[in-house]
């Protein structure tokens, strides 16, 4: 890093040859330079930090110029391979850390990639803000509303970029479908549901035996009840209602937020929740649900269905319908344009199967790469987090108390109705 000298002469450069850059005095100071390498920290090194996450920003380091800098993990194994790999992209290790606020108190570490466990997203973004970083961070971006205002508000407030981690969004495909939606080439959309179903849930492959004495247990917890370290709950905690709440935020936080993208909807109305764990109980006794379906209604007049069985996998779908015609989402890599089931007085120009125009983008990783520069708004930008997260806090409430969940969007606040 070449520090503060190389930003200084660039805004001086920027500030001098043009009296028109369109940035704010506050964007301003964090401007990186071109010839500038931005300093990454990762926070929470297992299957998305270190499995997805920095393979997918390394795939940019040299057009992008980056280096991961600081890697930040309560089990200590996870800290060294995350470390180790880094030296083995960039020629040094990154330094380790158990603590995020370790790597919120570094001042040549531009930005945080946040892939930590569920319970964590809002508490670490929020820190981001305050520390003046810029954040990549997963979804589900929230489980409760108050942490999801605070968040987002300091985010706001802060004026840093952040990308939110529904990647699927930024796809060739999925922006094809968007682009083909707004021509209402599908007529009346009614309906758009997702069936996303397997043998097993997946907290179940993330089980593994891990020792007491390489993790930190209090900052894993972190502001959770406190109870006493097990290997399970820890490496499974996917599976617990305390960490995690299954595959409603789990999975089908990508579905709303692609069906927001696709439609440009933006809120529901409300939403009904059932379910329960009707097939994998076993020892682990494991607290979020195998079975749930979700249903969520939108003021844009259609019905949006979410559903999961793990125990079968089969029967999995995504569709938009429409009058005229269908998307069949079912290959996120493949697309359909079909007529079926189509209204037979609607005459539109749909004819056979067709698959999807791609519309090329950067992918998710190099577009929050490039943001960091321009300071422009990423293609999952905050307001995309938050309102996914409504979407999926809005089931959660209706799965835990058997009520209709209703949004209201001037007060920012869910409630029975």
């Amino acid at each position: 890093m070449q520090g503060s000298y190389s930003r200084r002469k660039f805004l001086q450069t920027a500030a001098a040859g043009s009296a028109t850059f369109a940035l704010s005095a506050s964007s301003y100071s964090r401007v990186i330079g071109a010839n500038e390498r931005i300093s990454i920290g990762v926070i929470g090194c297992g299957g998305r930090g270190l499995g997805a996450h920095m393979p997918g920003v390394n795939n940019h380091a040299k057009s992008e110029n980056i280096e991961i800098t600081a890697v930040c993990d309560p089990w200590r194994l996870r800290q060294e391979a995350a470390s180790a790999q880094a030296k083995e992209w960039y020629g040094r290790a990154a330094r380790q850390f158990s603590s995020y606020r370790d790597v919120m108190a570094l001042k040549d570490v531009d930005a945080v990639m946040i892939a930590s466990c569920d319970h964590q997203h809002t508490i670490h973004l929020k820190a981001a803000a305050e520390a003046g970083k810029d954040a990549y961070c997963e979804k589900p971006l929230a489980r409760r509303m108050d942490r999801l205002r605070d968040a987002c508000d300091a985010v706001k407030k802060a004026k840093i970029v952040v990308q939110i981690g529904t990647q699927l969004r930024s796809l060739p495909t999925f922006t094809g479908c968007r682009k083909l939606y707004k021509t209402g080439i599908l007529g009346k959309v009614g309906r758009i549901e997702q069936c996303r179903n397997s043998a097993q849930p997946y907290w179940y492959r993330y089980v593994k035996d891990v020792k007491e004495q390489d993790v930190d247990w209090k900052e894993f917890v972190m502001d959770q009840p406190v109870r006493r370290f097990d290997p399970v709950l820890y490496s499974g905690w996917y599976g617990y209602r305390q960490f995690s709440d299954g595959p409603v935020p789990g999975l089908a936080s990508h579905f709303i937020d692609l069906v927001h993208y696709i439609t440009g909807a933006n809120f529901p109305t409300s939403c009904v929740c059932l379910g329960g764990t009707y097939t994998w109980k076993d020892e682990h006794n494991f607290t979020c649900p195998d079975h749930v379906h979700a249903l969520w209604t939108y003021p844009e007049d259609f019905m949006v269905s979410y559903s999961t069985n793990f125990g079968n996998g089969s029967g999995n779908s995504f569709k938009i319908f429409g009058d005229a015609g269908v998307f069949d989402m079912v290959n996120w890599n493949a697309p359909i344009l079909t007529a079926e089931g189509a209204n037979p007085k609607k005459k539109g120009p749909i004819r056979g199967r067709k698959p999807v125009e791609e519309v090329q983008r950067p992918d998710h990783f190099q577009d929050w790469l490039q943001c960091l520069r321009t300071r422009k708004t990423p293609n999952a930008s905050i307001d995309a987090g938050y309102q996914h997260a409504v979407a999926v806090i809005m089931a959660m409430r209706s799965f835990d108390t058997g009520q209709r969940m209703i949004y209201d969007p001037q007060k920012r606040e869910i409630h029975p109705g």
